[in-house]
């Protein structure tokens, strides 16, 4: 069992491909949505908004999992098992401002990527996932020489 992220997937965990987190609903069902993500090195960070289901999720059992692909190499993913370990608003305004410039290349997140209105009843929540399991699939065959 490994809790490193491979050199050769940074690329999956450091945004833009497709992200998805799974957080446990309070009766125990699984709960999965789209996130954007990235790796400082030590911890896999994601956003969300204060009163969302998966922040509530995480502040009652903070055992996620974290799939990342990109869609244009569908034999090449990476699953995350992890404990989130901090949840906080501190900074978490500037990291949704970094992730919004990584997937979409505008900034700031209100105001150039969703409308700036929601900044007046959204509360970002920066999440640091540690990783205790990685599994990794790079199924792609190796290019023949012709």
């Amino acid at each position: 069992m490994t809790t490193e992220i491979p050199e050769a997937f940074l690329d999956l965990v450091n945004g833009p491909p497709v992200a998805a987190l799974t957080t446990v609903m309070p009766d125990g069902r699984p709960q999965t949505t789209v996130v954007w993500c990235n790796f400082d090195g030590a911890y896999l960070l994601v956003n969300t908004m204060r009163g969302f289901r998966k922040e509530k999720n995480m502040r009652l059992n903070p055992r996620v999992t974290l799939l990342c692909y990109d869609p244009r190499e569908p034999l090449r993913a990476i699953e995350v098992r992890g404990r989130v370990v901090e949840m906080t608003e501190t900074g978490a305004l500037d990291h949704l401002d970094r992730l919004g410039e990584l997937y979409t290349g505008k900034r700031p997140y209100f105001g150039a990527v969703v409308s700036a209105e929601l900044r007046a009843t959204e509360t970002p929540v920066l999440c640091k996932i540690l990783p205790t399991h990685v599994v990794t699939l790079d199924a792609r065959k190796e290019a023949q020489p012709v």
